[in-house]
């Protein structure tokens, strides 16, 4: 049995987007309004300050998960609103 080739970037890659707040810059990928993939380099989690914070918690023996950055989302909103980040499955013309 062969592995199929991922192909979900094709159509639709990942683009990129900087934080408004700490410029961190990430690939960002929207399929919808609710599902948002976030690609980070070493240099934009060392940029994003909730990111440090989290990284910090952890290694302070604390369980925790970073799930997402509140002003990189917001950043990412922007983006798909000024038409430089498309949604891949644009169901609704207006974000929730």
């Amino acid at each position: 049995m062969s592995v199929r080739p991922d192909n979900r970037l094709d159509d639709a890659p990942m683009v990129p987007v900087t934080c408004r707040a700490c410029g961190a810059k990430v690939l960002a990928r929207k399929s919808s309004w609710q599902q948002t993939s976030v690609q980070w380099s070493a240099d934009a989690a060392q940029r994003c300050p909730q990111r440090r914070d989290s990284e910090a918690l952890a290694a302070h023996g604390r369980k925790t998960v970073f799930l997402s950055c509140s002003e990189l989302s917001e950043s990412i909103v922007e983006a798909v609103r000024a038409g430089r980040l498309s949604i891949v499955d644009e169901t609704v013309d207006v974000a929730p």
